[in-house]
């Protein structure tokens, strides 16, 4: 990882035949390890990470499909059981001796859900993760909650939801053949150019081949219908619930993910926080102090659960 004034080595970590690019800090704090969203690469955590730097060790790499990461050649590859399998292997070769404090964002933070689930049963996972902060990526279990007190309850529930399906339009229009890669594609390279322009280094100069892998993330773990987007083979009821210490991190001004989308979590997260902060989608690089510091003192106050 580029960092201004933070050292990282890059390392490549190998996950069911995949190779993964990981970048792990020379601090001696606790471990926090960074998951980043679509259609993004490690590099978005980078002004969160340079302001924790002196505090812990941080480490972020480039999930399958993204940045300088291999790619799977099946959509089956994309799956969340998948990156979890990445994730348990970056934290392994990263943070070997000890749990770490997980950070996820938009799909990263998605697919970090599922690694907390199974926290408390998959031998791999068990003792591995000491806190959990999440932001603006809801587990698709808790999405499928609300999803059915929508339905069986009032018409402002009903309402809610509605609005949360108007600000997802994009995903029943990522399972649409073909259009929306050459869709994205276009949109990515201008994005691209009108970034560098103006001086900014993200996002990263992979943003339109991440974009397209990125596409198989919605169609290998979503499906669409006339009447509803319902998860596909993720958790369910019981098994989407987990003791550990979780902060939700609710941008208000976030046009994907609406508050209310995040209002069933505490009936699975009984050791939740929940903290509204006025900001976008992409708050950790409109405003990486408060992240920072969020993180920060969620992970320290947490902290002799690692040690």
């Amino acid at each position: 990882m580029s960092k201004t004034g933070v050292s990282a080595e890059q390392i490549v970590v190998e996950s069911e035949g995949l190779r993964l690019a990981a970048w792990q800090g020379p601090g001696t704090g606790p471990t926090v390890a960074f998951v980043h969203g679509f259609p993004d690469t490690h590099a978005v955590w980078q002004p969160v990470v340079e302001r924790l730097a002196d505090r812990f060790r941080c480490v972020t790499y480039d999930v399958r499909g993204a940045g300088a990461s291999d790619s799977p050649s099946t959509r089956e590859g994309y799956h969340v059981s998948h990156l979890v399998t990445d994730l348990v292997a970056v934290v392994d070769a990263c943070a070997p001796a000890e749990p770490v404090h997980l950070v996820g964002h938009d799909w990263g933070s998605v697919q970090s859900w599922e690694a907390v689930f199974a926290e408390s049963s998959d031998p791999r996972l068990e003792g591995r993760i000491a806190s959990y902060t999440s932001i603006s990526g809801p587990a698709l279990a808790h999405m499928a909650a609300f999803a059915k007190t929508a339905r069986d309850g009032d018409w402002r529930h009903r309402q809610e939801w509605l609005v949360q399906q108007l600000h997802s339009w994009y995903v029943y229009a990522f399972q649409l053949p073909l259009l929306p890669e050459l869709a994205l594609r276009t949109r990515a390279t201008r994005q691209l150019a009108a970034s560098r322009k103006a001086g900014r280094t993200w996002p990263a100069a992979t943003l339109a081949a991440d974009t397209v892998h990125g596409l198989e993330l919605y169609r290998a773990n979503l499906r669409g219908d006339a009447r509803s987007l319902r998860p596909g083979g993720v958790r369910q009821g019981q098994r989407a619930r987990t003791r550990l210490p979780v902060q939700l991190v609710v941008p208000l001004r976030d046009p994907y993910i609406t508050p209310a989308a995040t209002r069933e979590v505490h009936r699975f997260v009984p050791n939740l926080t929940r903290v509204k902060i006025d900001a976008g989608h992409w708050v950790q690089q409109t405003d990486p102090d408060r992240v920072a510091a969020l993180i920060g003192d969620f992970a320290s106050a947490h902290r002799a659960i690692a040690s």
